[in-house]
């Protein structure tokens, strides 16, 4: 059975860090397109940040880009979403996401047919 479980979430001050995790069983993430999503609440779920199949490419929001890195560790068959310079409206249920999409990754949920059950971010003083 495909599952991913993300980890990592938590509370943090503006301007904080945090690394999320997404790690699989089940398949070896390398094969797949690994999209991290993020839904706040009364707001619809957007695509963050996305990294494609072999790792050659990568693809961020524009209100992420400069803050949020997206990596796989292969080692570990996981996929890391490190976030600095977090700020309030940052906070969301984050979600990984694993698809079978070739070339470039793009930030649509409907490309991603795996799911991950989400890590909450909160980013408050």
């Amino acid at each position: 059975q495909l599952q991913l479980v993300e980890s990592g979430g938590g509370l943090v001050q503006p301007g904080g860090s945090l690394r999320l995790s997404c790690a699989a069983s089940g398949f070896t993430l390398n094969v797949y397109t690994i999209g991290w999503f993020r839904q706040a609440p009364g707001k619809e779920r957007e695509g963050v940040s996305c990294i494609s199949r072999i790792g050659s490419s990568t693809n961020y929001a524009d209100s992420v880009k400069g803050r949020f890195t997206i990596s796989r560790d292969n080692a570990r068959n996981t996929v890391y979403l490190q976030m600095n310079s977090l700020k309030p409206e940052d906070t969301a249920v984050y979600y990984c996401a694993a698809g079978m999409s070739f070339g470039t990754c793009v930030l649509s949920d409907v490309q991603y047919a795996t799911w991950g059950q989400g890590t909450q971010v909160t980013v408050s003083s």
